[in-house]
């Protein structure tokens, strides 16, 4: 999809099931491809940066079994990869690409490492210059210091020390971490500056250890790699759940009322990204742990509260927190977050550059942001949110939604970490329930509609209305009907303020003027041009608010709101109809005559059906009222009897 518009919401409460760490993961994988015997994967997450990192093993010479039901068996090589040759193209996982890096300079073979254009725009040099110290052959085949690089065969020198930087990216002491067992010397690492990420340090070593090399640490800057440790398939290994990934749902529960349970990763974790739940209670929100799950709910007050933080120990879920800050009372500062600018896209200037469209103030510099939230509503861009290809940008500007309806472009880039989050997201939230109401011309829908609305004190909208809105903009700047592009600008830009018993556009009432007959036909035939209704999609969705929408017009419950819990198909006789739309021009003083009016209707109907795009029929899940013998009080109460049901 080139978006997805997601509808704004009232609550979020219940129990989310997490994937598989990408961490634990990738590194799971790697290890039991060194290790010595078959290890059994359970529980592997299965995404994009995986999908590279098995197919790089199977590149290698690796036997990879996929038992279904996320379950692999990897048949290790006791550090020798078979394949002394190979081209691999590793996307834009990180974890893959410098790990793997490692791993290879010290493998005695010929590779090519290559990823996407965002891949060779995150710098590697400093891993690279420590495997050269050991005696690596590496060269960048582009510019110095990014990938893509080119690994020859070389003599691996190991004089007992490497250094290697610790501000940049753990990722680069990871990947030294799980490639030296394989010299079979004792090496001491030592981390020059001061070390980011350290929770993902240690998973490496918690990893490491459960292929049977434990590594000592001393303190943050100091690593020993023992002699003579190999690493050993410990049989079966289970995944743990991300802890990254717990903390949108997390969030959302603070947001949205809760308590939202998320399942997989709790107190006993080895991912550090579970202090996110403590950055959450600093704000407000109450938190319960167990030993395999966390639980957030909002604060007794319902509103949260603005904090600083240093993010050095929970860096990917950090960026949760600065959507969260748009619901706090008070600004959020994060810092020690540099490590943002070289991840999927520099993550600090796209979540500001985001931020901003939604009407927050923010404030960056080289490692912190400061969110300041906007007083009253917030923004919903019609260009929507962009996501960069990167995956914790959609998911975490998911939480708008709590807000408005939101629409975020790309959204299949969460598929590198959380493929089914958004089908996830839907099973714990409760959308702003919509009534729509659809018919042909002349059915009574919208006056059945409108007084729905005014019964349960919900929003109305008249879609119609926007189309003869639309017609009469087009008259009044002399655009054609038939110019399709030009009427979608039109029709993009319209500045529209409905009120009770009140229409404006561009400041002028005009209820009366866009029930002119001929206006009628206009609004019938811009409504038929596609790259039109496409400009209307998401301003009709707007309309949805608390506590409810009742939508009439033509595929509201098809396309508009798929999602309505109520759908209904309004019709009459035509000739029904045709006195119905006779009274109502007579009572508003205007000259009519029945027989002109019947034949209009019949041929609207003809057209409205036959027409290629939104043709009018009855949805397969809406209920159909037939209004020909009845009053509107009895089609009303028809109508509040079905929502009552469908709520």
């Amino acid at each position: 999809m080139d978006f997805i518009d997601l509808p704004p919401l009232l609550s979020a409460q219940g129990v989310v099931q997490l994937p598989g760490s990408k961490s634990i993961s990738n590194r799971v994988l790697l290890l039991s491809a060194l290790a010595g015997g078959v290890t059994e994967v359970r529980d592997l997450l299965e995404s994009d940066d995986t999908a590279r990192m098995l197919d790089a093993l199977r590149a290698l010479g690796i036997a990879v079994e996929s038992l279904g039901d996320r379950v692999y068996r990897i048949h290790g090589v006791a550090g020798n990869f078979p394949c002394k040759r190979a081209e691999l193209f590793l996307g834009n996982a990180g974890t893959a690409f410098r790990s793997l890096t490692a791993a290879l300079a010290l493998a005695g073979g010929h590779y090519t490492l290559t990823g996407v254009a965002r891949m060779h725009e995150r710098p590697i040099g400093d891993l690279v210059d420590a495997l050269r110290e050991l005696g690596a052959d590496i060269r960048y085949l582009e510019n110095e210091g990014f990938p893509p690089l080119e690994i020859r065969p070389s003599t691996i020198r190991s004089r007992g020390h490497v250094q290697v930087r610790g501000d940049l990216s753990s990722q680069f002491l990871t990947g030294l971490l799980m490639a030296l067992p394989l010299t079979g010397t004792e090496t001491t690492i030592e981390v020059v500056g001061d070390l980011i990420s350290k929770p993902y340090i240690e998973i490496t070593l918690a990893t490491m250890a459960r292929f049977g090399v434990e590594v000592v640490r001393e303190g943050w800057q100091r690593f020993i790699v023992p002699a003579g440790d190999t690493y050993r398939s410990p049989g079966v290994v289970y995944v743990e759940a991300d802890a990254s990934s717990a903390s949108y749902f997390l969030a959302l529960g603070a947001i949205g009322g809760g308590p939202l349970r998320v399942a997989g990763v709790g107190c006993d974790s080895v991912q550090g990204d579970v202090r996110f739940a403590d950055a959450l209670a600093q704000m407000g929100a109450r938190i319960e742990t167990g030993s395999n799950w966390i639980a957030a709910a909002a604060p007794p007050s319902g509103k949260l509260r603005g904090i600083s933080l240093d993010c050095k120990h929970i860096p990917d879920a950090a960026m949760t927190l600065a959507t969260t800050a748009l619901f706090a009372e008070g600004p959020t500062t994060l810092t020690h977050i540099a490590s943002w600018r070289v991840k999927e896209t520099d993550r600090i200037e796209a979540m500001a550059t985001e931020l901003r469209k939604l009407g927050a103030e923010v404030q960056t510099g080289a490692d912190f942001m400061r969110v300041i939230p906007r007083k009253g509503d917030l923004r919903s861009p019609d260009a929507g949110i962009d996501t960069y290809d990167d995956h914790r940008i959609a998911m975490c500007f998911s939480l708008v939604s709590l807000a408005s309806t939101l629409r975020i472009n790309d959204p299949a880039c969460v598929s590198k970490t959380f493929p089914e989050y958004f089908a996830a997201f839907a099973k714990v939230t409760r959308p702003v329930p919509v009534i729509a109401i659809d018919g042909p011309s002349a059915s009574g829908k919208g006056t059945v509609a409108a007084r729905v609305a005014a019964a349960l004190g919900w929003h109305y909208l008249d879609s119609g209305a926007l189309y003869r809105l639309t017609a009469l903009a087009c008259r009044r700047a002399g655009v054609s009907w038939r110019d399709e592009a030009r009427v979608a600008a039109i029709a993009a830009g319209l500045d529209v303020v409905f009120g009770e018993n009140s229409i404006r556009l561009s400041g002028d009432e005009v209820n009366d003027a866009i029930r002119d007959e001929e206006i009628s036909s206009g609004a019938s035939q811009v409504a038929a041009l596609p790259t039109v209704r496409n400009a209307l999609l998401f301003r009709q969705r707007l309309f949805r608010q608390a506590p409810g929408l009742v939508a009439d017009g033509r595929d509201m419950a098809s396309v508009v709101f798929p999602d309505a819990q109520t759908k209904v198909f309004l019709t009459a006789s035509v000739e029904v109809r045709a006195e119905r739309r006779h009274k109502q021009l007579i009572e508003k003083g205007i000259a009519a005559s029945i027989l002109p009016l019947l034949q209009d209707l019949r041929e609207r109907d003809q057209r409205d059906s036959r027409r290629s795009v939104a043709p009018l029929q009855q949805s397969e899940d809406a209920m159909l009222l037939d209004t020909t013998d009845l009053t509107i009080e009895q089609a009303v109460d028809q109508v509040l009897l079905w929502s009552r049901k469908g709520s």
